[in-house]
């Protein structure tokens, strides 16, 4: 079947203090409709880490948050889907929450 792609925009650089709260925005466009079926992760790669963790996701039309790991409870949901937007926020910004953050938006048939 024909594949299309998603355009996924993202601040290059966002700043934080430590003890504030941060807008990680993530916005897209696609040429298709935006499925029911759309997905939205965020990843996270610690500085000095050759690893990456999935710190977020929404699926169904429901966001799931990690209940583990240092964002658990520090962490909501800003986006909407029908709006192009996929924003978190992160809140009570810690020194070990420096690092790349990854927006990855699927829009299946």
């Amino acid at each position: 079947s024909p594949v299309s792609p998603i355009h996924v925009w993202t601040p290059r650089e966002v700043h934080g203090t430590v003890g504030s709260r941060v807008t990680l925005a993530c916005s897209f466009w696609s040429s298709e409709w935006i499925s029911e079926d759309i997905s939205i992760t965020w990843h996270f790669q610690a500085d000095g880490s050759r690893d990456s963790i999935s710190i977020f996701h929404f699926a169904k039309g429901q966001p799931y948050i990690d209940d583990v790991g240092s964002f658990k409870e520090r962490m909501e949901w800003a986006g909407n889907p029908r709006r192009r937007d996929g924003s978190i926020v992160i809140h009570s910004l810690e020194p070990g929450d420096n690092g790349t953050f990854t927006c990855d938006v699927k829009n299946p048939p």
